[in-house]
């Protein structure tokens, strides 16, 4: 009993030490020098895991914090840690804590710093900073009384000096884009769109980074591209402010006049991304013929692939969906008959026998092949597959109507 009590206070003590690794991280984006002590300019990460584990956790400190701060233009970097208290190994069997700055460091470009006065002397650098690449669109958000200016560039690996910058810029995605990874900088096919926020300080103007975007180029057979959106972040103090589906058209503007481009596609996008998507591409479909309501009505056709093709780009897949999306809208859901007709639209798609809409399957599909689980689904009990289809067009339905929500306040 007593090693048991023991163990169990040795457990406790340890635990103690430690923290989550999501609210000890701080993040800055820093445009002058009182940023530094401002709380209201703090974020923090969505997720540590791609650093500190499963568990998102550090272990060896009380009280920490870790401080990441990136000057807003240059994103001049500094990362620092401070605690309270460090576990020592003398005390707690050889135990040693989390080297928290070397995980860090082996994720980060060199040239950051550890020292807050050598950074807050780095910050004037930030007056001469001029956004790489081309500007594509400008547009003004209002943020309370403010009336705020922003801009989009478009660039590449190629454009001088932005490899670097690109380097620091990328490592906000370990905590903000599950499963992400560093792309390969020496890959030409890659091209980079740029938010800025422009501001002036001084009457000097100055650019401050909020998100970016990139695509990657594919070939598709026999002389056609295939854009695929890859990485698509806005930095968290410039969320739900409507700057993805801005970022997201300005580069459709850039696709829809290029005969070689064949359609575009997002690779494995995120929940909250396929929202932006799916807003932007049902208000650009809510311009074409096809796609009013009389033609809504009766059922997905061909002349919807092919204006959605032709004039937008988009693959049929997406327009499928779009087409559903806007039927929902469209449809009276106090009409019984108009209502479960729709239901029973979508309700055929899902019941398919080979799906290749991995987002429909994806549970069964990690484990099973395409025939399999097309077998596995028609074996499946009446009453089985009845719940199954329900139960996804469920979710389908909720996701639709928080797109037709963000619709309709556009409009």
């Amino acid at each position: 009993m007593a090693g048991m009590t023991m163990n169990s206070l040795l457990k406790t003590r340890l635990e103690s030490f430690r923290c989550c690794a999501n609210d000890v991280i701080h993040f800055k984006l820093v445009r002058q020098k009182s940023d530094l002590e401002d709380d209201s300019t703090t974020f923090h990460p969505d997720m540590t895991h791609q650093l500190f584990g499963e568990q998102e956790s550090i272990f060896g400190y009380k009280d920490l914090v870790v401080e990441m701060f990136y000057s807003a233009s240059r994103l001049t970097t500094y990362v620092n840690m401070q605690y309270f208290e460090k576990i020592s190994p003398n005390k707690f069997d050889g135990i040693e804590p989390d080297n928290v700055m070397e995980t860090i460091a082996k994720e980060m470009p060199p040239g950051f710093v550890t020292n807050k006065d050598e950074f807050t002397r780095l910050l004037p650098k930030d007056a001469s900073f001029k956004p790489y690449g081309e500007m594509l669109h400008s547009y003004k958000i209002s943020k309370g009384n403010d009336l705020r200016n922003f801009e989009i560039y478009h660039t590449d690996l190629e454009t001088p000096g932005f490899r670097e910058y690109h380097e620091r810029l990328q490592t906000f995605i370990l905590f903000f884009i599950d499963g992400a990874s560093f792309i390969d900088v020496d890959d030409s096919r890659w091209h980079f769109y740029l938010l800025f926020e422009k501001y002036k300080v001084n009457e000097n103007p100055m650019h401050a980074i909020a998100g970016y975007m990139t695509v990657y180029n594919y070939y598709a057979y026999p002389e056609k591209k295939r854009p695929r959106v890859s990485q698509v972040l806005i930095l968290p103090p410039f969320q739900k402010q409507g700057h993805g589906a801005e970022l997201l058209q300005t580069f459709y503007n850039t696709c829809y006049s290029r005969s070689e481009i064949k359609d575009i596609t997002v690779e494995d996008p995120s929940e909250n991304f396929q929202r932006v998507r799916d807003y932007v591409d049902a208000r650009n479909c809510m311009d074409l013929a096809s796609f009013q309501s009389d033609k809504l009505q009766l059922g997905f056709s061909d002349n919807m692939v092919q204006d959605a093709k032709n004039k937008l780009k988009l693959s049929k897949r997406q327009t499928r969906r779009i087409y559903e999306i806007l039927r929902l809208k469209a449809t009276n859901v106090n009409d019984k008959e108009q209502y479960r007709s729709y239901r029973l639209d979508v309700k055929k798609r899902l019941n398919a026998p080979f799906q290749k809409n991995g987002r429909d399957n994806k549970k069964l599909e990690k484990v099973l092949q395409p025939n399999e689980l097309s077998a596995t689904m028609n074996s499946w009990p009446l009453e089985q597959r009845h719940a199954y289809l329900e139960k996804a067009y469920e979710e389908f339905e909720e996701q639709y109507k928080l797109v037709i929500d963000r619709l309709e306040k556009y409009h």
